[in-house]
């Protein structure tokens, strides 16, 4: 019998682990539940400024923590492109009052380009579109450039994306790191009291763009955090990622482990699970019901050549072929750039990729059949 959302959140809760990691796919409700568990911890009624006097209770970032940032994109002259960032008690206190800028920016270079760097703005004076004068509040504004390391001007460029989301977690991340470091100090030597009645941190996937490198190395980080911190801090922690989930669970003593799956009639299912993805979520195996599910019920979709592709590059590790088009059927090239069209991500709107036609759709089905007839470890691994 299936779970609500909520009934799961109250399992959270409920836990006395440290840390609990959650694996699911994506669209299964991550993000959905990290919004039920901080309902559950801080629903929002009453007086907002009676609940910020009685401290913060829970933490989280997630997909709505990017809506605190938005661009400007300069549609006039094309030139003062600048991310806007939404004020609240949290981006003020990481901003204004703890000037942590130079770590974001730290952060944020760690994780994209040293070379790319954030600038955040000094208070100025502006006229607004009544031609009334404003004063736009320092650490409000955000522009970024290319330095080139000489004292020639840097253009402002809009980034992309996958470093939007980097620069959204860096703040995030230096906030978390700032509040771990105001934790450890007994209640009476805090330089704020903001923070005396948290007791969750919520972090749902945040690795969706970065590479194998950079991904490793963020929950390697993350790993260490948590183990330094020496409050009662709970973390719950949702990804999509095999590899991340894998890194984290190696890093981590004290935790639970889930795997989080949706049914048809809008329930959910909650399994424990012991060890890595590897082990203990059968992945590849998992990805093959799926997409074999999809054929059989003529429902293919874009995501599905993702998720073929994913069952091809794990398959392809585990025989040791250091590409996993070596696997595709005799005109490798052609199905190379079938699979690539639907699985290769684009910042332009009008690059976007149609839905697959009934011919493409057949592809999916032709790959699947082919991987399994021609590399017979799933029978094996099924029937272990």
């Amino acid at each position: 019998m299936g779970q609500t959302l909520q009934e799961i959140a109250q399992k959270l809760k409920g836990s006395d682990k440290k840390v609990q990691l959650i694996y699911a796919f994506n669209g299964v409700g991550k993000t959905r539940l990290s919004r039920e568990f901080k309902e559950l911890i801080a629903p929002k009624n009453g007086d907002e400024e009676e609940q910020e006097d009685s401290g913060v209770k829970v933490l989280y970032y997630n997909a709505f923590t990017e809506d605190l940032f938005y661009w400007d994109n300069d549609l006039d002259a094309d030139s003062d492109r600048k991310l806007i960032i939404q004020p609240n008690n949290f981006t003020n206190w990481v901003l204004v009052e703890q000037g942590q800028g130079n770590n974001i920016i730290s952060n944020f270079q760690h994780y994209a380009n040293d070379k790319l760097t954030p600038h955040f703005n000094a208070e100025y004076l502006k006229q607004n579109d009544k031609g009334e004068e404003i004063t736009v509040k320092a650490n409000s504004e955000v522009t970024f450039s290319f330095e080139r390391g000489d004292d020639s001007p840097s253009e402002k460029i809009k980034i992309s994306k996958g470093e939007e989301s980097n620069f959204v977690w860096s703040v995030f991340y230096s906030l978390l790191n700032q509040v771990v470091e105001v934790l450890k100090e007994p209640e009476e030597d805090r330089e704020t009291n903001q923070f005396n009645e948290l007791k969750y941190i919520f972090i749902d996937d945040p690795v969706s763009s970065l590479d194998e490198n950079h991904l490793i190395q963020l929950a390697v980080d993350l790993a260490h955090l948590i183990k330094k911190t020496n409050s009662d801090l709970k973390f719950m922690i949702t990804t999509h990622n095999p590899l991340f989930y894998n890194v984290l669970h190696s890093e981590l003593g004290s935790k639970d482990c889930y795997m989080l799956s949706n049914f048809e009639d809008g329930t959910f299912d909650f399994q424990p699970k012991q060890g890595d993805s590897n082990s203990s979520f059968s992945y590849h195996l998992h990805l093959k019901n799926i997409i074999e599910q999809a054929i059989d019920d003529e429902k293919i979709e874009k995501f599905h050549f993702t998720l073929l592709r994913n069952l091809y590059e794990k398959t392809a590790s585990f025989l040791g072929f250091p590409r996993w088009a070596k696997l595709l059927p005799d005109d490798q090239e052609t199905y190379y750039r079938r699979v690539i069209q639907f699985t290769t991500h684009s910042n332009l709107p009008n690059e976007t990729v149609a839905e697959p036609s009934p011919a493409e759709k057949q592809t999916v089905a032709f790959l699947l059949r082919h991987l399994k007839d021609n590399y017979n470890f799933w029978e094996e691994e099924s029937n272990e």
